[in-house]
């Protein structure tokens, strides 16, 4: 994310460096094509940043939330207290887990208050859970599969603009009937310019993407591990209920 931030200031404010080039001078000998090119690669990158920034920031703030909610909840449940937890998982919105535990605690208990549908608690949760799971699971993906189109993608805008770039520098060719360095420079510069800017565009989000991805795969299991814990205590719960009115 910092990498392209860097890069972008560097392209767009340094006029010379250790290297020699002129930035400016060279965008100004840019064909209208190649220059639409760097604004497409411009804007990938934008967004690519700023979904790197969405998601850098709700994972954190889910893994902060849940390592507060679950010995909350846990507590609160070893005490049979089904409202206190709800209402625990209320207060961490940001959570992964309190959204996937708060969804089952919900349907377990309008099972046993509702007359209309006996039993069956066990089964409705743990459908309720899964439907909670998935929706949580698309709502930390959002914007993920952004980051693999723009990774796979940028490259070849960044082609395009060298191939660009080439038919540019042999149509100097033929209209100066010269084949000297000079005849070919700009075009060549302009088709090496698009080419890089592509893959710094495409390598971070690439690296970002399966960063995000091992992320989500972690929160997974943690749902699906917490899904099944809760699980087994409505199984208990429900075993004690059923004794206590024998």
């Amino acid at each position: 994310m910092f990498l392209q931030l860097q890069v972008w200031a560097f392209w767009l404010f340094q006029e010379g460096g250790a290297v020699g080039w002129d930035i400016r001078s060279l965008w100004h000998q840019m064909g209208m094509l190649a220059k639409i090119v760097v604004g497409v690669l411009f804007l990938m990158s934008a967004w690519s940043i700023g979904v790197m920034i969405d998601r850098l920031m709700a994972f954190s703030a889910a893994r902060k939330q849940s390592r507060q909610f679950a010995p909350a909840v846990a507590g609160a449940l070893r005490e049979g207290k089904l409202d206190e937890a709800v209402k625990i998982a209320d207060r961490y919105k940001k959570s992964h887990l309190a959204k996937v535990v708060v969804a089952g605690l919900q349907e377990f208990q309008a099972h046993q208050i509702s007359s209309e549908i006996p039993g069956e608690e066990i089964e409705a949760s743990k459908r309720a859970l899964e439907r909670s799971e998935a929706i949580v699971h698309a709502e930390l993906k959002r914007g993920i599969s952004g980051l693999a189109t723009i990774g796979s993608t940028a490259p070849f805008v960044g082609l395009f603009g060298t191939v660009v770039g080439i038919i540019n520098a042999f149509t100097s060719i033929s209209t100066e009937k010269s084949t000297g360095l000079g005849a070919v420079a700009g075009g060549i510069s302009e088709a090496l310019v698009t080419t890089a800017i592509g893959l710094f565009v495409a390598i971070p989000a690439v690296w970002m993407y399966n960063y995000f991805t091992g992320k989500i795969e972690a929160f997974d299991v943690e749902m699906g591990n917490s899904s099944s814990e809760l699980i087994d205590y409505f199984l208990k719960r429900s075993q004690r209920t059923a004794t206590a009115r024998k």
